[in-house]
């Protein structure tokens, strides 16, 4: 089993993308093994709808009704990446991350366009709103800020 082993391996949680899309049972049963603590679902998303297989194929299914039913299953945080934005340096895409933070009731990790260190303090200003963190790639590989220049924004 891919999930016990990563986390046998050490790691802190696993992130079930397109698998939790396809077989919910998966995310359940999961959940109840290793508890929610333990298990992320990766959303990723274009124009406010669920991209799947690698960002490959665009369901008709929206990004909100996706994080509600993972929520109603038990799970306790999403990643959520705005495919549009990713690696584009464009801005992280705040009022989306936010909302479904606030509809779903879920932790949300923002992901994709963080450009400054003004996405991650607008971010962190919506902490209270559900907001718990932020994954950051290009910005970082770019030299558009260090990473302890972000974490003085962070608690960590």
């Amino acid at each position: 089993d891919d999930i016990a082993l990563a986390l046998e391996l050490g790691a802190t949680r696993v992130v079930l993308g397109t698998a939790a899309v396809q077989n919910p049972d998966l995310v359940r049963d999961s959940l109840a093994r290793f508890g929610p603590e333990r298990i992320v679902i990766g959303i990723d998303a274009r124009d406010g709808r669920v991209a799947t297989h690698g960002w490959r194929q665009i369901s008709e299914l929206r990004a909100l009704d996706l994080a509600r039913a993972m929520a109603d299953a038990g799970v306790q945080r999403i990643v959520y990446t705005d495919i549009s934005r990713d690696g584009m340096l464009s801005g992280v895409n705040l009022a989306g991350s936010v909302d479904l933070a606030r509809a779903s009731g879920l932790k949300v990790i923002a992901s994709g366009g963080v450009s400054s260190l003004d996405d991650i303090r607008a971010l962190a200003a919506h902490e209270a709103d559900g907001v718990e963190g932020v994954i950051v790639g290009q910005a970082l590989y770019t030299g558009q800020f260090t990473l302890p220049e972000a974490l003085l924004i962070t608690d960590y």
